[in-house]
C-alpha cells in the first residue's frame, strides 16, 4: 500500500473534520473569521476578497441560506465595533443586500460552472453597489463622505468579489476537490 502525500493526509484531517463535527462547526469558524478579520485587518483590499471567499465557501459547503446568514452579520458587527464609521450607518443594509444578491446568483450557476458562477455573482454585486453609491447615496450622506463611499462601492467591489471567488476555487481545489469544479 502506498504512502499518503502530505497534501493527501492534509485533505483527509479536514474532510474528516468537517464530517464528524457537521455544518455547525464550519458556519462557526467561517463566521469568526468574517467578523475578527476585518478587527485586525482595516485593509478593503484584504479582507474584502477573504469575506467573499467566506460567502462562496459557505455556499458550496452549507448550503445558500447559511451563506445568507453569514453575509448579514459582518456588516452590522463592523459598524457596532467603529470599524465603520457611524455616518456610513445608512450604507450597511446595501451591504447586506449586497452580499444576499452574491451568494444567491452565485448559488444558481456554481454546480454548472464555478468561474461563471463567480463572474455573475460578482458582477452582480458590483452593479448593484455602483448604482446604490451613485443613486440613493447622495440622499442618504453627507457631502464628505459622499465620493470616499462612491469610490468604495464602486470597481474595488468588483476586483474583492472576484478574488474572493479565486480564493475560494484555490481552497475548494486544493483541500476538497469536488466533482465538478472549472
Amino acid at each position: 500500500m502506498s504512502k499518503l502525500t502530505d497534501s493527501t493526509t492534509q485533505q483527509f484531517k479536514i474532510y474528516s473534520l468537517a464530517q464528524s463535527h457537521g455544518s455547525t462547526l464550519i458556519f462557526t469558524v467561517l463566521l469568526s473569521l468574517s467578523i475578527f478579520l476585518p478587527s485586525f485587518i482595516h485593509q478593503q483590499g484584504i479582507t474584502g476578497p477573504l469575506i467573499n471567499a467566506f460567502l462562496l465557501l459557505a455556499v458550496v459547503w452549507l448550503g445558500k441560506s447559511a451563506a445568507i446568514t453569514l453575509g448579514l452579520i459582518p456588516s452590522v458587527i463592523a459598524l457596532s465595533r467603529g470599524l465603520l464609521p457611524i455616518t456610513l450607518a445608512p450604507i450597511v443594509p446595501f451591504i447586506m443586500l449586497a452580499n444576499c444578491l452574491f451568494v444567491l446568483v452565485f448559488s444558481s450557476f456554481y454546480k454548472k460552472s464555478f468561474s461563471t458562477a463567480v463572474i455573475l455573482a460578482a458582477t452582480s454585486k458590483f452593479l448593484f453597489l455602483y448604482t446604490v453609491s451613485q443613486v440613493l447615496l447622495v440622499n442618504l450622506l453627507p457631502t464628505k463622505f459622499l465620493i470616499p463611499a462612491s469610490q468604495m462601492f464602486s470597481w474595488p467591489q468588483l476586483a474583492t468579489a472576484l478574488a474572493g471567488g479565486l480564493i475560494a476555487w484555490l481552497v475548494i481545489k486544493e483541500f476538497f476537490k469536488p466533482s465538478r469544479i472549472n
